[in-house]
């Protein structure tokens, strides 16, 4: 495939679920930005992910939007074929797409437990069925997932958010030990407290690592760069890995 200095990732095309707004829309303008046509998914707004492939198209980029709910099998595999179809390869996929509930573990309801497992865990595990074999029939690509710092702070509040990015992780390295020898690598990249527009059930912002060395949000740029790390030909020999982007609120090692 070709590529220059100035677009590293040009002929590759990349899959970013949640690439609506905030750190999926970030990272889904940065890898365009790089060369990559980009799949942007989303599951209920359309406009505004209708936006970001207008901005790339816009500044000479390619893009195809693909609303889908992936936490279903038959769209996540069908967010794979439109990719294909649109494009005529898939190279990256990003499973950004993700939700946040804050609850004391007594209090959290089944549904809400199964809410935030079925998107944080089961929908990158169904993205990354439908993906990775077009990965593997051209002979290499990309996996990246967006964990978080709960599972590393033990943020209280948020057990079900902290089992599924447990999960998340566990596997992202599962990917790695598998594909390796495919050229296919793997890696989660896991932020802080990052300045990004969040829903009220969300919640407040955990305490947990405000004390980091570097006493500022984090900018939505600082976690799609390390994406596009990742991504680019010097990330090829880095896999299997938890990145932290936080500022230095976690420093005891992944």
């Amino acid at each position: 495939m070709s590529a220059d200095a100035n677009q590293p990732l040009s002929g590759q095309v990349a899959v970013v679920t949640g690439a609506a707004r905030n750190i999926g829309r970030e990272i889904a303008l940065t890898l365009a930005a790089d060369g990559a046509a980009i799949v942007v998914n989303a599951l209920r707004d359309e406009d505004a992910a209708a936006a970001v492939a207008t901005e790339i198209e816009a500044a000479g980029g390619r893009a195809h939007v693909h609303m889908a709910d992936v936490t279903q099998e038959d769209q996540a595999q069908g967010l794979a074929r439109a990719a294909v179809d649109a494009f005529g390869r898939l190279d990256i996929l990003v499973c950004n797409a993700a939700i946040r509930r804050q609850q004391p573990l007594l209090d959290i309801p089944f549904s809400e437990w199964k809410e935030v497992l079925a998107v944080d865990l089961d929908a990158p595990f169904l993205c990354c069925q439908a993906c990775l074999p077009h990965m593997v029939k051209q002979g290499g690509g990309r996996v990246v997932t967006i964990g978080g710092s709960t599972l590393h702070i033990l943020t209280p509040n948020r057990a079900h958010v902290t089992a599924a990015k447990m999960g998340l992780l566990g596997l992202t390295r599962t990917i790695a030990i598998e594909f390796g020898d495919k050229g296919i690598t793997a890696n989660c990249v896991a932020p802080g407290h990052i300045d990004t527009v969040r829903g009220t059930s969300a919640g407040k912002r955990s305490s947990g690592g405000l004390q980091r060395p570097i006493e500022r949000l984090g900018q939505m740029d600082e976690i799609a760069a390390m994406v596009r790390h990742l991504c680019r030909p010097e990330g090829a020999y880095i896999t299997g890995q938890c990145i932290h982007v936080n500022g230095g609120m976690y420093l005891a090692g992944a």
